[in-house]
């Protein structure tokens, strides 16, 4: 009977490591929870052209934004479990939505492996140069003589929206958020003048405050960003002010442990290349490679943090 249990357990393995052996041996799909050209588009095609070179595979980053990141979450949520289909998301698809929103269709536990966190950045606070202000300090002056006048924008629950409501709290003021399906596009209506300041990534913000379009007055870490030395920090003003982005790659749930295995060395492999790091370097951003048990881990526990900041501001997502 031994040699009967062995001999099946042998045979229900050998489509995985038959999977194993040959992968990948098509294209590779990165499935981006935001639009093309912000930061975490940067981050998917770094990945993306490094694992191609390591792969001997095409690996095209394929661009889905709205619904706040869940648009993509289903669409890598439904692919064929193969490794075929990959998910780069940041904290909104894989923690604040979780958080916040009771109705999701989708669920990260169950439906996602969790490889691997890849990068981080540290945004920068930037406001439109009609506001005349150039401190943090100035910036706090302003909103409390002008409440409810000042906008800012950015995704429904994301990174932007809760530094924006961080600001309300710790200053003691009231500016108002304006939804947009993505960062970069709120971008663009603080240049042209219709909001009045933002909170987001080095990458999309520098080329334009050195055309003097828009003006960078702070970075949003604990500390003073190594790569911007020169810029102060909201929490010089705002103490306990921290905002940071970071992106995180995860593959349908059923992927076969083999193949979960493979890619996540891959990945970690691409990540920790003196060419990638220095790439993203340059770009103001943090390369990461740890085990999926390590990632789980950090995005359980930014789970819980943002549930106890959004609890203090009062934002709910229906």
């Amino acid at each position: 009977m031994l040699w009967l249990v062995t001999a099946t357990v042998i045979v229900l393995a050998l489509p995985g490591i038959s999977a194993a052996q040959t992968y990948p041996n098509r294209p590779l799909r990165i499935i981006l929870a935001l639009p093309a050209g912000g930061a975490p588009d940067v981050v998917a095609r770094i990945l993306g052209n490094k694992l191609s070179e390591q792969l001997g595979q095409s690996v095209i980053v394929d661009a889905r934004p709205g619904g706040s990141g869940v648009i993509a979450a289903e669409i890598t949520k439904n692919a064929p479990a193969d490794g075929y289909t990959l998910l780069l998301a940041g904290t909104t698809v894989f923690a604040t939505l979780p958080a916040l929103k009771p109705r999701l269709s989708y669920n990260i536990d169950k439906d996602f492996t969790a490889l691997t966190r890849v990068a981080s950045v540290t945004n920068v606070l930037a406001v439109h140069p009609s506001l005349g202000v150039g401190s943090v300090a100035e910036l706090v002056k302003l909103a409390k003589a002008r409440p409810g006048q000042l906008n800012y924008g950015g995704g429904n629950g994301g990174a932007s929206h809760l530094a924006g409501e961080m600001f309300n709290l710790l200053a003691g003021v009231k500016t108002v958020h304006v939804p947009y399906k993505g960062t970069v596009l709120a971008f663009n209506d603080l240049i042209a003048g219709q909001l009045q300041f933002i909170v987001s990534a080095p990458v999309v913000v520098m080329p334009h405050a050195k055309t003097g379009k828009i003006k960078v007055i702070a970075t949003t870490g604990a500390k003073r960003d190594p790569l911007l030395p020169d810029l102060p920090t909201v929490a010089d003003v705002l103490p306990d002010f921290e905002s940071t982005l970071w992106w995180g790659v995860a593959v349908p749930v059923k992927t076969p442990a083999v193949i979960v295995k493979k890619l996540h060395a891959e990945i970690v492999k691409a990540m920790q290349s003196p060419e990638v790091r220095e790439l993203l370097a340059k770009q103001g951003t943090t390369a990461h490679a740890e085990s999926p048990a390590e990632f789980t881990a950090f995005i359980k526990a930014e789970r819980e943090r943002i549930a106890r900041v959004s609890r203090q501001v009062g934002i709910t997502l229906d």
